[in-house]
């Protein structure tokens, strides 16, 4: 078989693949790409929790935990995902960060409160974690880890000639070239998204959204050293904030049916 009938091969089995697998984001209405299942993709959210919690300490503070799950909860019900088994856990340290688990396991990190400053800050971060399951990012991540893998070996196939060092060094650089040219803008995507379900999310809960903006404008000034946004897993704060204000008129149309 030639080099050219192998790549026909493993193109058409790709493209079986793509259609197959292809997704639709809540709220937005983005096709994805998914090859995890929901039930692989909720046991690998869980087992990645309790090893989080087994490594991390938990805040001693009662009253920051309970406002941490407070307003989790809000944001939970909102999302009306009954089948995701929520929790919401602070973490005592100091980086100012957060995250969330597939199948809805958020944590907040205490270092980020004294930039949230108040339940509806929080509420930002929040509903932006919420977002990330909702969205299945972490599995949307996985999946596309997979195909930039096997795109990686159709490359090595076409264009090493036979030689399997060739091979692997087509597949080596092929990995450089989507770390920089797929993976970091979409990942950048998928934290845009993020912020716009995650405003929906904090409005339709009940929390005023635009509080939103605030919070990103005290996260930018709180950065030092930022890399350029071509080589960054998040949109710069300045982006951010304008597409935040593009979506304002819809959440705050969500908030206002909440505040009657």
């Amino acid at each position: 078989m030639t080099h050219l009938h192998r790549w026909i091969l493993t193109a058409g089995s790709m493209l079986a693949l793509l259609a197959a697998a292809c997704q639709t984001v809540p709220l937005t209405g983005r096709q994805q790409i998914m090859l995890i299942s929901p039930g692989e993709e909720l046991s690998l959210g869980e087992a990645a929790y309790k090893k989080t919690l087994t490594e991390a300490k938990l805040s001693p503070d009662q009253a920051a935990t309970d406002m941490v799950r407070r307003v989790g909860l809000r944001i939970a019900a909102a999302a009306n995902r009954p089948d995701y088994q929520w929790e919401f856990t602070l973490i005592e340290d100091k980086t100012p960060n957060a995250f969330a688990l597939p199948g809805g396991k958020v944590a907040v990190y205490t270092g980020i409160l004294p930039l949230t400053k108040d339940e509806t800050g929080l509420a930002v971060v929040m509903g932006h974690e919420v977002a990330h399951a909702l969205a299945r990012h972490g599995a949307e991540r996985m999946s596309t880890g997979l195909l930039t893998e096997i795109a990686g070996k159709t490359a090595g196939i076409v264009f090493g000639g036979g030689n399997p060092q060739t091979e692997k060094q087509v597949e080596q650089a092929f990995g450089i070239g989507s770390e920089v040219g797929i993976m970091l803008p979409f990942s950048r995507h998928q934290e845009s998204e993020a912020d716009e379900i995650g405003l929906f999310m904090m409005a339709k809960a009940g929390y005023d959204p635009r509080q939103a903006v605030e919070f990103w404008k005290r996260m930018e000034q709180a950065k030092n050293g930022k890399p350029p946004e071509f080589l960054s897993t998040h949109p710069s704060d300045e982006t951010r904030i304008k597409r935040i204000e593009g979506w304002m008129p819809e959440a705050m149309r969500m908030y206002e049916v909440q505040a009657r």
